[in-house]
């Protein structure tokens, strides 16, 4: 029982932080350079995605908050997962609002990991 919990306790993602550094550590094995390179890559492709949601239909604006979130979520960047979720779920609804609201909240948390990318990475 005790050994559940503990495993658990392991698995709970870190979703008071911009990245978690724990998922991400995992996810890369440990090996920093291989982490610089994951979230060079991240932050180069949250810029990249943002500007193609502009204008974007909502079938293709679908489409790219799914790249997105997949991305996210392989760096523990669980906010930037979360507001690609709510723009892929409005999308999909054809819901201009709520689709406005969620690109807000994208682009919100996109500019966060991406400060917290650079300032970790001094490229800033």
């Amino acid at each position: 029982m005790a050994a559940l919990s503990l495993l658990a306790e392991h698995c709970v993602p870190d979703t008071q932080s911009v990245i978690d550094e724990g998922h991400l550590k995992k996810m890369t094995l440990g090996d920093q350079s291989l982490e610089r390179e994951v979230l060079e890559i991240f932050a180069r492709q949250t810029t990249l995605m943002l500007g193609r949601f502009v204008g974007a239909e909502p079938l293709r604006a679908a489409a790219l908050a799914h790249t997105l979130k997949g991305s996210a979520r392989g760096v523990g960047a669980w906010r930037v997962a979360r507001a690609t979720e709510q723009l892929e779920h409005a999308a999909g609804r054809c819901d201009g609002e709520a689709l406005g609201e969620a690109f807000s909240q994208l682009e919100a948390a996109c500019i966060e990991v991406r400060e917290v990318i650079e300032a970790r990475l001094g490229l800033s």
